[in-house]
């Protein structure tokens, strides 16, 4: 893959590649747990990948001061970011935070970060999975 400059990209461009990165790790992980029906996968997938999820793992990160310097630009950049679209099944605020939380992954992805792409999947999993225990 190509590496980009992600300092020339928008939030908005960022966030849409990280939901996409974000939501396979979501599946890979659902699928390793034995889940296959798509009622099911899609409800659990909910849970990790909600702008409410989203929002909770932020503050998570922030909590635990799990993301860079760099990576708080870039939420900063997604966050602050103006979208065409609405949030569905949230607030305003939730939705921008949720945008942030897409930047960042996408960020990583798209500079070729893909070990911190995977340190960062595997947080959020994890925080999502003792929180549904």
């Amino acid at each position: 893959m190509t590496e980009f400059r992600a300092d020339l990209l928008n939030g908005i461009a960022l966030a849409y590649a990280g939901d996409a990165v974000y939501e396979v790790f979501v599946r890979d992980h659902l699928l390793a747990k034995g889940i296959t029906k798509p009622g099911e996968l899609q409800k659990n997938a909910v849970r990790f990948v909600s702008a409410k999820a989203q929002a909770y793992l932020i503050a998570e990160m922030e909590k635990d001061a799990f993301l860079t310097e760099e990576e708080l630009s870039y939420f900063k950049r997604g966050r602050n970011a103006h979208s065409k679209t609405t949030a569905k099944n949230t607030d305003v605020i939730t939705y921008r935070i949720s945008t942030g939380f897409e930047a960042v992954f996408g960020f990583n992805h798209l500079t070729g970060k893909n070990e911190r792409v995977a340190e960062l999947a595997t947080y959020c999993i994890k925080k999502i999975s003792e929180q549904i225990l």
